[in-house]
């Protein structure tokens, strides 16, 4: 007997995915384990299993196009078999409801309101029709017998009047309608010339007209930035965000991460270092590693480290799991190999999930500072700056110095101003003292 297999669930926050690529088609014989296909979800580009034995009687949905889950996407049975009642009992689509409403035509007008719009436009078309006509009347003045016999000039009815009354002579105006023709604006315009004037006068210089096309590029939104833009508007608009900024003196940092590197198997960045401490830092302020549950905070008692990272479709975080036990040169190791994952969209929904606090950093592309909108169900996000050299004081004196910023966003619910700054205080002990880290 034939069965209709449908769209699942690939991540905890799919709710539709992209199908990439079909691996089988039409007719095909599959068993338990096949690869039926490649399904672009909001973290990665994953493969569909087959856990039907027959054949391929029926696909649902094309290649490049959407199925949300639970959706009807195939349907697997004996060959000749005829699916066509269980795919009716089946529905083609999962969608919801609420599409259907969308489309429903709105309701007519009542005849009242109808009658109201007609007396309402008749009545617009008169008064508009008087104001025509009286503006006409005013504008048209006499002209003079010797322009109307001449009929050399061409003016409008209004230019001639304003010209009369202000005295001036057509003659010496230019026109900018059309075929030259004279209007209002040009004899407002007009500036009689002295003699004097027109000989000490400069060339009016031409500016070219740049004539260009106008036009722009849609692009089809992804199931990542769909995902994205959800998640992050909930966060922003639910969780009340307040920032904290601190400034770091990262000239032992500095010398610190270049003796490491001296003996370290893999090469140490900043990055890295501010992952080891704001995971240490987290031990010793456990209330900052917390989530808001509603009726509940969950503090977490584990450490997992979501480092942000872009790649073209977007943003992905995946997690450094239990980072405060990590040496400096694993957490390198592991950053670079998710990084590399997550950029070809190899990640696992393991490799995401479970995150307890998140890290942006954006140094590296040269902004000195800003804030992050926090990535649920984390009550805090950590934006890192560059290391900019600045002026600072030191034994009373004005040297220079290597300072980077790190701005918090906190979740006002969970975490309050003294314990995000008492976080921020052990985070800037550990990087100016990168010692610390190590005792």
């Amino acid at each position: 007997m034939a069965e209709v297999i449908r769209m699942p669930r690939m991540s905890d926050t799919m709710t539709e995915g992209t199908f990439v690529e079909w691996h089988k088609k039409v007719g095909d014989t599959v068993k338990s384990g096949d690869i039926l296909a490649e399904v672009e979800t909001d973290k990665a580009t994953m493969e569909l299993e087959n856990y039907v034995k027959g054949t391929l009687l029926y696909i649902g949905v094309e290649k490049g196009k959407s199925a949300q889950v639970d959706q009807v996407i195939a349907i697997v049975g004996a060959p000749g078999e005829d699916f066509q009642a269980l795919l009716n009992d089946s529905g083609k689509t999962a969608a919801p409801e609420a599409k259907k409403e969308e489309k429903a035509p709105e309701a007519e007008p009542k005849a009242e309101e109808k009658t109201e719009v007609k007396e309402e436009a008749k009545t617009e078309t008169k008064t508009e029709a008087k104001v025509e006509e009286k503006a006409e009347t005013k504008t048209e003045a006499p002209v003079s017998k010797d322009q109307s016999e001449e009929g050399r000039i061409k003016a409008s009815p209004l230019a001639k009047k304003i010209a009369q009354d202000k005295g001036i002579s057509l003659d010496a105006v230019s026109g900018s309608g059309p075929e030259g023709r004279i209007i209002k604006k040009d004899v407002e315009e007009f500036v009689p010339q002295t003699k004097e004037a027109t000989k000490t006068e400069k060339p009016v210089i031409q500016i070219p007209q740049i004539v260009g096309e106008e036009g722009h590029d849609e692009t089809p939104v992804s199931q990542m930035r769909k995902v994205i833009a959800a998640r992050l508007s909930q966060s922003k608009f639910t969780a009340p965000h307040f920032y904290l900024t601190i400034s770091v003196d990262m000239d032992n940092a500095i010398a610190a991460r270049k003796s490491l590197n001296e003996v370290s198997p893999v090469k140490i960045s900043f990055n890295d270092l501010v992952v080891k401490a704001a995971a240490m830092a987290l031990r010793r302020n456990p209330a900052v590693n917390s989530s808001w549950l509603g009726d509940t905070i969950r503090t977490n008692k584990h450490i997992h480290i979501g480092v942000a990272v872009a790649i073209n479709d977007g943003l992905v975080v995946p997690v450094i799991r239990f980072a405060d036990n990590k040496s400096l040169s694993q957490i390198s190791a592991e950053t670079g190999d998710l990084a590399e994952r997550a950029k070809n969209r190899k990640l696992q929904p393991a490799d995401w999930e479970g995150n307890t606090f998140t890290i942006s950093n954006l140094g590296m592309m040269g902004i000195e500072e800003f804030t992050a909108i926090i990535n649920p169900p984390d009550a805090c996000i950590l934006a890192v700056g560059g290391i900019q050299q600045v002026p600072v004081v030191k034994n009373g004196q004005v040297v220079p110095g290597n300072v980077m910023k790190l701005t918090m966003s906190c979740d006002h619910r969970v975490v309050d101003g003294a314990v995000g700054a008492k976080f921020l205080q052990t985070l800037k002990q550990y990087l100016e003292d990168p010692v610390r880290m190590l005792a």
